[in-house]
């Protein structure tokens, strides 16, 4: 579970796992329900939950929503999502989706990767997803920009800090067989 402060408000966004998404018998109970339809199943199920202090300091839960996707499953990591002040960006399994907050609104939601999605960076005006398959970059509408696959897998067996890295000036994505790849921010390959 990851809590983070925006304004006046606490977001909670966790992992959740729900035997209906439109029915009330689940644990926690949601306003809004966006679901990456396909035909599978959601492989990742992430419930938000945003709260304002009221003035004796109790916290008062504004919105909820669920979202859901299918494709490989993930989490709610430090980098699986960013947040602006008027909104909230997540990785959720092959899709990423942006919320408005503090209503929760569905602003967008863009299939990213054919896989997963682990993590994503703010870049500019624009968002840079480290994907199982793809490197993409969306802009601050959801659009793909541009998208960037390698021989491999971009992730690891053994992990390391230096698998996905944004530098000033590159990209640099490293896959399964230790394969590194710098792209540029309009999608180059540079090496």
């Amino acid at each position: 579970m990851a809590q983070i402060s925006i304004g006046n408000y606490r977001v909670d966004i966790f992992t959740d796992s729900v035997s209906n998404y439109s029915e009330n018998d689940n644990v926690h109970k949601y306003d809004f329900v966006y679901i990456h339809e396909d035909d599978y199943e959601c492989s990742t199920i992430i419930g938000i939950k945003i709260y304002e202090n009221d003035a004796y300091e109790n916290d008062v839960i504004l919105k909820s929503a669920l979202i859901g996707a299918s494709g490989g499953a993930t989490g709610v990591y430090k980098n699986s999502f960013v947040y602006e002040l008027n909104k909230i960006i997540i990785c959720c399994s092959d899709t990423v989706f942006c919320l408005s907050t503090p209503d929760l609104s569905l602003l967008w939601m863009t299939q990213a990767d054919m896989a997963c999605c682990f993590e994503i960076f703010k870049y500019k005006n624009d968002y840079i997803v480290h994907g199982e398959l793809q490197v993409t970059r969306l802009g601050s509408g959801g659009n793909i920009i541009w998208q960037q696959s390698g021989a491999d897998i971009f992730t690891r067996l053994n992990s390391e800090k230096d698998d996905f890295l944004l530098t000033e000036n590159y990209i640099l994505a490293t896959d399964w067989d230790n394969r590194k790849y710098k792209f540029d921010f309009d999608g180059n390959i540079i090496s």
